[in-house]
C-alpha cells in the first residue's frame, strides 16, 4: 500500500484505473474545461454589451494559446484554497492592458469550477452510457445463446430450485437497462452551466444575468439553470447513479464468483488470475473487482451527500469535499464497466449435468 490512489498508482492502476476517463478528469483537462468557459463567458458578455468587443476577441485568443504555469497554479492553490485567482490572475496577464481587467467580469470561482466540471462530465456520460450499452447486448446474447441452459437456483445461499441461464441473467441485465434510463433523466439537471456570481444572485451582471447564462450555456453546449452554487442535489443525484451503476455490477460478480467456485462449476470465465503459490488455480479476478468497487462506491457515496450541507451561499469545506469524492466515483464505475464487459465477453454458462 502506498500514499497513490489506486486509479492512478503505476502498478495498481492496471486493476483500478481507466485512462479514457482519467484523460477526462486530470488537471490538464480541468485547465482546457477553464478556459473554454472563460473564452465564452467573453465572447458572450462582449455580444451583450458588458465588455467591449475587442475585449472579448482578445480574451477568446488568449484562451486558445494559453498555457498554464502548474507549479505556480499548486502553490496558489493551497494559499486560496481553490485554483481561480491565480489563473484569472495568470490570463489577465496574458490578455495584457487594457482588455486583460475584462476576464472572469462578474462571474466567481464557482462558476468557472462548476461549469468546467460539466463540461467534462459531458464528455464522461457518453463513453459510461456505451460501456453499458455493450454491457447489455453481450448479456443480451449470452441469453440469445445460452439462456434455456438448466442451472440450479440458490436462496440464502443454499440450493433451491431449478431454473435457467435468462433467469441469472435477467437479475444482471435489467437493473443496467433501468441505469441507462436513469442516466437519460438525470443529463437535464446535471449537464448545465453555472453563473451566479459573487454571492449566487447575478446582480454582477448588470440584469443580463439571466440572459448571459443561456447565451453561455449555448455556447458550451449545456444547458441553462438557475444559480446552483449551494444547491449540490444534482451532484448528489449523479453519485446515487454511479453506486447504482457499480452495484449492480457488484452484484453480478458476486454471483459470478460463487458460480465459478470448482464445487459448482455453473461457469467458466475464460483465463483467470495466477496465484504464486498454487499453479492450479484460476483466479476469478474481474468478477472479485466488481464486488470491491461497488462496496468502494457505496462508501463514498454517504460521503458525497455529506457535501449537500453548504453553509449558507457557498462552503469551501462542503464543496471541495466533493473534488475528494467524485472523480473517484467516476473512475470506480469507469473501471466496473472495463471489467464487466471483459468478464461477459468470456462468460460460458455449464448446464446442470
Amino acid at each position: 500500500m502506498t500514499g497513490t490512489a489506486v486509479f492512478d498508482h503505476p502498478i495498481l492502476s492496471g486493476l483500478f484505473g481507466d485512462e479514457e476517463i482519467a484523460a477526462l478528469l486530470n488537471a490538464e483537462a480541468e485547465l482546457r474545461a477553464m478556459l473554454a468557459f472563460e473564452s465564452a463567458l467573453a465572447e458572450a458578455e462582449a455580444a451583450a454589451g458588458l465588455i467591449p468587443h475587442e475585449a472579448g476577441v482578445r480574451i477568446a485568443a488568449a484562451c486558445a494559446g494559453f498555457i498554464a504555469d502548474i507549479p505556480a497554479l499548486k502553490e496558489a492553490t493551497a494559499r486560496d484554497g481553490v485554483v481561480v485567482p491565480a489563473f484569472v490572475k495568470a490570463l489577465r496577464a496574458a490578455v495584457e492592458a487594457p482588455h486583460g481587467d475584462h476576464v472572469h467580469h462578474g462571474a466567481t470561482s464557482q462558476d468557472v469550477i462548476d461549469t468546467a466540471l460539466a463540461l467534462r462530465l459531458k464528455q464522461v456520460l457518453p463513453i459510461l452510457d456505451r460501456r453499458l450499452e455493450h454491457l447489455v447486448e453481450r448479456l443480451g446474447a449470452i441469453g440469445d445463446k445460452a439462456g434455456d441452459l438448466p442451472l440450479m437456483a440458490h436462496t440464502r445461499m443454499q440450493r433451491a430450485l431449478p431454473f435457467t441461464a435468462a433467469d441469472k441473467l435477467a437479475n444482471w441485465r435489467l437493473p443496467l437497462l433501468r441505469c441507462r434510463t436513469r442516466l437519460d433523466e438525470i443529463k437535464p439537471r446535471l449537464l448545465v452551466v453555472s453563473l451566479g456570481g459573487p454571492v449566487g444572485d447575478r446582480v454582477s451582471f448588470e440584469g443580463l444575468g439571466d440572459r448571459l447564462a443561456e447565451d453561455l450555456a449555448k455556447r458550451l453546449g449545456l444547458a441553462p439553470a438557475p444559480v446552483w452554487h449551494a444547491q449540490r442535489d444534482g451532484i448528489a443525484e449523479f453519485g446515487s447513479w454511479l453506486s447504482l451503476v457499480s452495484g449492480s455490477l457488484g452484484k453480478m460478480g458476486q454471483d459470478i464468483a460463487l458460480m465459478a467456485q470448482n464445487e459448482l462449476g455453473e461457469v467458466r470465465l475464460g483465463e483467470g488470475g495466477s496465484s504464486s503459490a498454487m499453479p492450479h488455480k484460476s483466479n476469478p479476478i474481474a468478477a472479485e473487482m466488481l464486488v470491491t468497487l461497488a462496496r468502494f462506491n457505496a462508501g463514498l457515496l454517504g460521503t458525497l451527500h455529506q457535501a449537500l450541507v453548504h453553509e449558507n451561499e457557498r462552503s469551501g469545506a462542503a464543496w471541495s469535499l466533493e473534488w475528494m469524492v467524485l472523480p473517484q466515483m467516476i473512475m470506480a464505475t469507469a473501471a466496473s464497466l472495463r471489467h464487466a464487459e471483459a468478464l461477459a465477453a468470456n462468460l460460458t454458462f455449464v448446464p446442470l449435468s
